[in-house]
């Protein structure tokens, strides 16, 4: 007899996983439902992006330096909207704002938790079609009482109580953990649900992809010169030399190297010494995914989730990814740590 595929929605899955937060009384849940409510409503523009005005440069720069694009300032109001009427939330961290932007409605004034986010991940990539994606990360505040402050961010990436993101690409799909395993759900558009599509999911713990962007390599450390070389190098007992996939989202090029295993690397360079990549909404949040699904994340001497944060857009080196393969890297740029880069 026929037994139909019990299809199990996000909203199922967070209410029947309760039990993983005891201390949360319903509220943790409430806030993953807002940012997956949010995240459909900023697939739908994705998704016509080239039918309407959205697509292209918003006409400013954001705190980090770079061109804001229409559809970057359309997902940072969108989560920021839902956070705030969600009523869980008592702060938000976004690339997108210099400051942290405090939730002052009268239904938030009791709120236990913080988001820090990368609303828009990849928007460089908005005008040609190519996977981008949404990161979050979410922490419960420090202060006891009065509005959150900058101090409640300053925690490391082991304090997380979950974290996640959202890639639209061929399909959309939201992946997130609450510290007991990483589940992924894909949007049906049938229905307007995320339905589980990727239970405790698991990095290899070899992969055969290398992702990092060489045409920088001349201002590479030289530990990340010889870790590439190793990956291009011929050796059939390790099936080397390995496969270079580099899409440029971060979320594109991580989803990927989760599914199939690989290590994505986003080192210090001469121009950008402290590396790029920010630490609280960008490397955290995948640090703990990526933990939790078997992997390893560093910034090349040490677990990331480790670093203390100072500032609010913080920057680190990324390489994150299988756990060999991470490894490995370390242990080349820990034996060439002393040679200068060029």
């Amino acid at each position: 007899m026929y037994t139909p595929k019990r299809v199990i929605t996000l909203g199922q899955f967070i209410i029947e996983r309760q039990s993983d937060f005891p201390y949360a009384k319903g509220e943790l849940s409430r806030l993953l439902r807002d940012i997956g409510i949010a995240a459909k409503m900023v697939n739908r523009e994705v998704n016509k992006a080239g039918l309407v005005d959205i697509l292209g440069d918003y006409g400013n720069t954001n705190v980090q330096g770079e061109e804001v694009k229409k559809l970057d300032v359309y997902a940072n109001e969108q989560f920021i909207s839902a956070l705030s009427s969600g009523g869980e939330t008592c702060a938000v961290a976004s690339e997108e704002n210099e400051e942290m932007v405090p939730i002052n409605s009268e239904i938030s004034k009791n709120a236990k938790y913080l988001v820090a986010m990368d609303p828009l991940d990849g928007s460089s990539n908005i005008d040609v079609n190519v996977s981008i994606g949404t990161i979050f990360s979410i922490y419960r505040r420090t202060t006891l009482s009065g509005p959150s402050n900058l101090s409640d961010f300053m925690q490391k990436g082991t304090e997380q109580v979950a974290a996640g993101y959202v890639i639209y690409g061929s399909s959309t799909m939201m992946v997130y953990t609450t510290g007991k395993g990483v589940n992924g759900f894909t949007l049906d558009p049938s229905i307007g649900e995320f339905c589980l599509s990727h239970p405790d999911m698991k990095i290899p713990k070899l992969g055969f992809i290398y992702s990092v962007n060489e045409g920088n390599y001349a201002h590479f450390p030289v530990g990340v010169k010889k870790f590439i070389k190793f990956c291009q190098e011929e050796d059939e007992k390790s099936k080397r030399p390995y496969s270079s996939r580099y899409i440029g989202s971060l979320v594109a090029d991580f989803h990927r190297n989760l599914l199939k295993g690989g290590i994505y690397i986003y080192p210090a360079t001469a121009k950008s010494p402290k590396g790029k990549l920010r630490l609280l909404y960008e490397c955290n949040p995948l640090a703990f995914i990526v933990e939790q699904a078997g992997g390893k994340a560093s910034d090349g001497f040490n677990r990331i989730l480790d670093i203390q944060p100072t500032s609010l857009h913080q920057r680190t080196p990324l390489f994150i990814g299988s756990p060999d393969m991470v490894s490995k890297a370390e242990e080349l740029m820990m034996r060439f740590s002393q040679v200068s880069t060029s």
